[in-house]
């Protein structure tokens, strides 16, 4: 059985990022959606990171996750060279705890937005999640299995409430 095509551009700033965009990766695959992980950095390699941008489209990516920390201005560079959604997922870096990076991602100018998640684990997978969200307008499979996980997730929380009020005797 010939593998599928990516459909989603994992881009990272360093190799140091990798341990959070594991999750993105994982979470795409719980969807049966593959994805491309790439190391490009804005300041070190950004003409690479420009030329890659602005091939995703015709490369067959409907969506790109952009994670840096810092400075991070990967999500920036690689929403200014193409016309698909960005996600930008801060990574906690060597200041601020983060919030270097939060700022760096969401404060885009005008005309080149940026969706950006979370700090950390949460956002990596919000990322993967918001990616599905964006591709299940255009794919009813992906929908389903979308729909499914939602209705998952509530189920764990209306048992972890039947739980507690066992426990408490209610």
């Amino acid at each position: 059985m010939a593998k599928k095509k990516p459909t989603v551009a994992i881009v990272m700033g360093s190799k140091s990022d990798w341990p959070v965009l594991e999750y993105t990766v994982n979470t795409l695959k719980g969807f049966g959606v593959e994805s491309t992980v790439r190391i490009m950095s804005a300041h070190r390699t950004p003409h690479e990171a420009a030329e890659f941008a602005e091939n995703a489209a015709k490369n067959g990516y409907k969506v790109i996750i952009g994670a840096a920390g810092g400075a991070a201005h990967l999500s920036g560079v690689l929403a200014g060279h193409t016309i698909l959604p960005v996600i930008g997922i801060p990574v906690k870096g060597w200041a601020l705890d983060g919030m270097d990076s939060l700022l760096s991602t969401v404060q885009m100018p005008k005309g080149v937005p940026v969706a950006t998640v979370a700090i950390g684990k949460a956002g990596a997978i919000n990322a993967a999640v918001l990616a599905v969200q964006i591709m299940a307008l255009s794919d009813p499979a992906l929908k389903r299995r979308l729909t499914a996980y939602k209705k998952s997730m509530a189920a764990e929380v209306r048992k972890a409430d039947a739980e507690l009020q066992a426990e408490l005797g209610a």
